[in-house]
């Protein structure tokens, strides 16, 4: 039987959430922060996650980034990625995944891609679909503009290396050392939409604002600074933000890389929901949930370290 809201309609359509596996056969760390990070018990995590999708008859998952760690030693790097991808796939039903900073740091994107089953527009890991007429999904590359997953001499590479020699003087670009605030931001470990994505971005919400189909964006980096540290957010979330804010289709947008997790409404009435990652969950404890979608209002019900929540739209 369908989980009911309060009203007790039965959702639209249902489906898995999980982000930051980062798993790896290595050894358990703390993070740069100092925040325990277990990279083999993430593993479980996932597979737990699917068995419970699997048992709840869920319409497809959408995994928010990152499922294998920079710390995954290069040479394992492809079987990781595999051996993570095939866990997913034993979900009966579609898997959206979404491009992280860790996937690029473990494969270049022509690796990437087919191995995540990505369309990928030009070499980018952007695509939409509609899993039920009412409602349309667009996930995002964060890394579009990126010192990560381009080769070194690609355009994207070289712009993104101009950006952070003009906004981050430190000698490691993943050091926010000095930047304050919302400056924060321009660190190697985050990107930039270009000009391209943009414009396709714009396009199908056009589409989709014909069709009167309401939008759910995924983006690995957030897009709404209440919703995240200022350190893990996109390089040009504003843009991308006013791009949104041009429509009234777009009622939330979902995001990884911030482990910590984080929920907020913008001054459009836009939900910004940043996943807690799997990757920070102890022996036996879980992150991962289901997102039930209504015509008025968006259920998650999280287990263990993520949240549940419920967001209702904006008219």
């Amino acid at each position: 039987m369908g989980l009911v809201s309060a009203e007790g309609k039965k959702p639209l359509v249902s489906f898995g959430v999980i982000s930051d596996v980062q798993y790896a056969d290595i050894p358990d760390r703390r993070s740069y922060h100092g925040v325990p990070r277990y990279y083999r018990h993430s593993l479980l995590v996932l597979q737990r996650a699917v068995q419970k999708w699997n048992e709840q008859k869920l319409k497809f998952v959408i995994n928010l980034g990152d499922i294998v760690d920079g710390f995954c030693p290069k040479d394992q790097s492809l079987t990781a990625v595999k051996k993570i991808v095939n866990e997913f796939n034993i979900f009966n039903g579609p898997v959206y995944h979404t491009a992280g900073n860790h996937c690029l740091y473990n494969l270049p994107r022509e690796k990437l891609l087919p191995v995540l089953n990505i369309p990928g527009r030009e070499g980018l890991a952007c695509y939409d679909f509609s899993p039920i007429p009412e409602y349309r999904f667009i996930v995002l590359d964060g890394y579009d503009i990126s010192a990560i997953g381009w080769p070194k001499d690609h355009p994207n590479t070289l712009k993104a290396l101009k950006v952070l020699q003009e906004r981050n003087p430190n000698s490691d670009k993943n050091c926010p050392n000095g930047l304050v605030g919302l400056e924060r931001r321009f660190l190697m470990f985050n990107g930039a939409i270009g000009k391209g994505q943009m414009e396709w971005l714009d396009s199908v919400l056009q589409n989709a604002t014909k069709l009167n189909q309401k939008v759910v964006v995924c983006c690995h980096l957030p897009l709404n600074l209440c919703a995240s540290c200022n350190e893990a957010l996109l390089w040009n979330y504003d843009e991308v933000m006013d791009v949104i804010h041009r429509y009234n289709c777009v009622k939330v947008c979902l995001a990884g890389h911030d482990h910590k997790g984080g929920h907020s409404v913008d001054s459009h009435g836009v939900h910004h929901w940043v996943l807690e990652a799997a990757l920070e969950c102890p022996s036996g404890s879980n992150s991962f949930g289901r997102i039930d979608l209504y015509d008025d209002r968006l259920l998650l019900t999280g287990t263990d370290r993520m949240k549940s929540q419920e967001m209702v739209f904006s008219s």
